[in-house]
């Protein structure tokens, strides 16, 4: 019931501010990561409202709540990965505190995709992070295991676990 709402806020016809209302409520409602990425992925009206977005999703990377944390953090891997946004989700990525398993991993996982799509820079990243060792050894495990990464670079990050 949790993920047919969600989605049915994500795809119905609505002003954005009007989705953005539905989300107050829905979001704290989140329980679990399949929700979360699945609901997130169907907010197609991001592409169009990036701005309003980025500024709605601040309070929930600050929150205390395991969910909303990972609902802001996939938002921004899966909306606001791009050149102009790169290093500012890096830098929101760093700095992350929250102790849940499901931002830890939702963190390692949206790191892991900035390694394939901006590599260079997340390598600098990654050598200059304050990552806890659990999301820092996660991040080099998911890009690792991703068949958008060389065995080259696989090798390289397996050198570099902590």
């Amino acid at each position: 019931v949790n993920m047919l709402l969600g989605m049915v806020i994500g795809l119905a016809k609505m002003e954005f501010e009007e989705r953005l209302c539905y989300l107050d409520k829905f979001v704290p409602r989140i329980d679990n990561w399949a929700v979360c990425d699945i609901v997130v992925g169907d907010l197609k009206s991001i592409e169009k409202n990036k701005d309003k977005m980025y500024a709605y999703i601040q309070k929930y990377l600050k929150s205390d709540r395991e969910y909303e944390v990972r609902f802001a953090v996939v938002v921004l891997m899966q909306y606001f990965m791009d050149e102009d946004h790169i290093d500012d989700i890096l830098y929101i990525y760093n700095n992350v505190k929250h102790d849940g398993y499901y931002v830890k991993m939702a963190v390692a996982w949206a790191i892991s995709v900035c390694f394939v799509k901006f590599r260079n820079k997340t390598l600098e990243f990654l050598g200059n992070s304050n990552l806890d060792n659990f999301t820092y050894n996660k991040t080099l495990q998911k890009i690792r295991e991703s068949n958008r990464v060389s065995k080259e670079d696989k090798d390289m990050v397996k050198r570099m676990k902590r």
